[in-house]
């Protein structure tokens, strides 16, 4: 009954909103180690991570996860609260939005009346905390105090309590006697009004209790108990203060579960009986080296909320032993650039800004998806290799991988263990030479990439010399001068981004002050360009990928281009950049205008993912004519418009996107080609009943590159057929082909859904003549 209510209720407030589901074809890989906020109920335990959730069933020990894949919003949580009386988790964030969670529901509702009030400046709207009392919800903010009808699931009234009615920031609120009271910073003290009273809009009825600035304030039992900035905690007895303890780090998070009190600082938990008298201490342990955020209790254990550790769970009477508990994830939430493999990902973090600087230095740690599962190496790992940025893995040997540090250099990996991190006093690098400072070291690496003679070329910034090749098969380095190009390396802001290499052995190099720079060190020929006249609406370059047909697609940080013929770039003294030009609304424009293009890939059909700053993520058709999908966080589970880096998965077609705020993964369904056709197969087969053929739609996997298909009935007639260049997918064929994988509908040339029988796949490769046939059985 209540859940028909909701749906009424839905049609009623137009503030509140259903995310949609996308678990059919993505998939989001979150870190679950810093956790924000713990709540329980019904024998479940949730923790909310940065932009995620998951949950624990404390007597099953069953994982389950809550992420933009099942339609939260990706922003930044700031607390949850779980009501067992309507049997939803509410989410609060740091921008002001609530998301509500349903249990046994799919929907996630979007509240959004805090985030559209323009009365409050947008850096006031967080939500700090939630308190419960008997149908609504108090919601402490930083401008005030909201009230929420967990019933109706509308707002009420909204109480600025500040001085003359303005707004201040309000840590947590509880319910005691007759009066709410409100812990409030920015010197606003305790304040308090009568729960029942119906006009707590007016601010006149809120009394001072108490200056200063106060952390949090709790009813435990028959007690109040509220904690000061000074790291006090006094209990409240008919409005007077008696301090009862001083913490030696600054209380984070105060609750009341069932008879306990639990107070949490950095170092330590605190458990309190009705008494205040302590029942359990759970300080740091040297085995978890980390700090503590919140904490909560069941009748047996202590669920600890850690920064870098999910939840540690420990007992609650002897606490010395303790178990890790959060789902498997990478490292952190903001991945900076990615590299797949078959079943597997890379995935680094450290970064450098727009100008190629790298400071902040991030020391961080990589993580390694393999097999479905994250395989994390932590920082002191790895050399001390900061900014680490661009993975590269050595195509020859899939074990070994390269990953560019963007200030000590080169790291080898293999087999999932760092080897050796090359520098200047071990390889061919060079560290970047500032004048008047002979004892600065900066090796400022990102681009990597193979050859097809098993050379590895780098690109490292600030530098007369800054293209390498390395060979790991003899320990062989050769350096490349630009110094024909650039004779000032510092002042001229040589900083780079990205190695591409063309079929005719040509590497292109993305840099920041220079445009698109080619070399090929056959006849040692050098070139650039990035002025105006040759296209290029900026001279920063941020992507680079080379397409099927040759073709050199280039990012920009303002917008996209195009160099359709790489043959000619060093002969030709007129070579230019072209836009790609599309009709819009019978108005032809410029696609991806003035767009920030972080990054470009090319799939199996020669199809182009374009990531961008601000923007999502865009899939183009080969020519870049046809947008088959843009992304965004609106209509997808982005959790950022801001997507770094993307990397495809060749053999299963799954595309990777990393955005500033946490990684994702898409099922496009897509696969590179196979050089022949002997694994060429078909499912699924037999195609059952229960079936959905026309959405689902049968797939013939490891095709050749330029391949035929023609399927028949057992009779020869023919069904369906298609070619590699001509019935692409998205083109709205029954049958398409897609790179290595083609789907057919199950539908004939009179567009009706086949009947039950026995039909032939018959493949022939145009190009080496060669042929496959596979039968399929199809029941109806």
């Amino acid at each position: 009954m209540f859940k028909r209510l909701v749906v009424f209720i839905i049609f009623l407030f137009p503030l509140l909103q259903f995310s949609q589901d996308f678990s059919a074809l993505w998939e989001g890989h979150f870190s679950y180690n810093e956790i924000k906020d713990v709540t329980q109920g019904n024998n479940k335990i949730y923790a909310a991570a940065e932009n995620a959730i998951f949950s624990l069933d404390i007597q099953t020990n069953d994982i389950e996860e809550l992420t933009t894949v099942n339609g939260l919003s990706g922003e930044t949580i700031s607390t949850i609260y779980y009501s067992e009386i309507y049997e939803l988790l509410v989410i609060g964030y740091e921008n002001g939005l609530i998301e509500i969670a349903f249990d046994n529901d799919d929907n996630i509702l979007s509240v959004v009346d805090i985030i559209d009030k323009p009365t409050i400046p947008a850096t006031d709207k967080r939500i700090n905390h939630f308190n419960a009392y008997q149908n609504v919800i108090y919601i402490s903010t930083n401008y005030g105090i909201s009230v929420f009808d967990l019933e109706k699931l509308e707002f009420g009234d909204t109480y600025f309590i500040g001085n003359g009615g303005s707004q201040i920031q309000v840590n947590q609120t509880t319910v005691f006697g007759d009066y709410i009271y409100a812990a409030c910073m920015d010197g606003a003290g305790i304040r308090k009004g009568l729960v029942s009273s119906p006009n707590l809009i007016d601010y006149q009825n809120w009394q001072l209790v108490n200056s200063g600035n106060w952390l949090s304030i709790e009813t435990h039992l028959d007690k109040l108990y509220a904690i000061e900035a000074n790291r006090r905690i006094y209990q409240i007895i008919n409005d007077a203060l008696t301090e009862i303890f001083l913490y030696a780090d600054a209380p984070l998070d105060m609750r009341a579960v069932d008879t306990n009190l639990i107070v949490t600082t950095r170092n330590d938990v605190f458990v309190y009986d009705d008494n205040f008298n302590l029942v359990s201490q759970v300080s740091i342990d040297p085995t978890f080296d980390t700090l503590y955020n919140t904490a909560i209790i069941d009748l047996d254990n202590i669920y600890i909320g850690t920064e870098d550790f999910g939840i540690l769970k420990t007992p609650l009477l002897n606490p010395v032993i303790f178990e890790e508990i959060h789902p498997d994830g990478p490292l952190l939430n903001t991945p900076f650039s990615i590299e797949a493999e078959s079943s597997g990902l890379w995935v680094t973090f450290g970064d450098f800004t727009i100008q190629y600087n790298p400071s902040p230095m991030r020391r961080y740690g990589i993580s390694h998806l393999k097999d479905e599962d994250w395989h994390n190496i932590p920082y002191d790992s790895l050399f001390n290799a900061r900014n680490l940025n661009k993975i590269t893995i050595n195509p020859f040997n899939s074990d070994q991988v390269f990953v560019s540090s963007f200030q000590d250099g080169l790291l080898e990996i293999n087999n999932d263990k760092p080897t050796i991190k090359y520098n200047q006093t071990n390889s061919g690098l060079e560290s970047l030479v500032l004048p008047g400072s002979p004892n600065f070291i900066s090796l400022r690496l990102s681009g990597t990439a193979f050859d097809t003679s098993g050379l590895l070329w780098s690109i490292t910034s600030l530098l007369e010399r800054p293209l390498k090749s390395y060979n790991p098969s003899n320990n062989q380095w050769r350096s490349y001068s630009f110094s024909e190009l650039i004779n000032d390396p510092i002042n001229n802001n040589l900083g780079f981004n990205t190695v591409v290499i063309d079929p005719l052995g040509t590497k292109f190099i993305a840099s920041f002050s220079k445009g698109v720079i080619g070399f090929n060190e056959n006849g040692n020929l050098l070139k650039s360009i990035s002025k105006e006249e040759e296209g290029f609406p900026v001279k920063s370059v941020r992507s680079l990928a080379i397409d099927q047909r040759g073709q050199l697609w280039i990012g920009t940080n303002g917008g996209l281009r195009v160099l359709y013929n790489t043959s000619n770039f060093f002969t030709d003294d007129n070579v230019r950049v072209e836009e790609i030009i599309i009709e819009e609304d019978g108005i032809a424009k410029e696609l991806l205008a003035e767009q920030f293009i972080s990054d470009i890939k090319v799939d199996g059909s020669n199809n182009k993912w374009i990531s961008t700053i601000d923007s999502g993520i865009f899939y183009l058709s080969s020519d870049g004519q046809k947008t088959i999908f843009h992304f965004t966080k609106d209509n997808s589970p982005l959790p950022s418009n801001d997507v770094n880096n993307v990397s495809i998965d060749g053999v299963n077609g799954t595309v990777y996107i990393a955005t500033s705020k946490g990684l994702v993964s898409f099922r496009s369904g897509g696969s590179s080609p196979f050089e022949d056709l002997e694994n060429a197969f078909a499912y699924p087969n037999p195609v059952r009943p229960g079936f959905n053929i026309v959405d689902e739609k049968v797939k013939i996997k490891d095709l050749s590159e330029n391949v035929n298909i023609k399927i028949t009935d057992i009779e020869g007639n023919l069904v369906a057929e298609a070619q590699s260049r001509t019935n692409q997918r998205y083109g709205g064929y029954n049958l398409e082909i897609d790179g290595g994988t083609a789907y057919w509908n199950g539908k004939n040339m009179a567009n009706n859904v086949v009947a039950s029988g026995v039909y032939l796949i018959m493949l022939s490769d145009l190009d080496s003549f060669e042929t496959k046939v596979l039968k399929l059985m199809v029941v109806r």
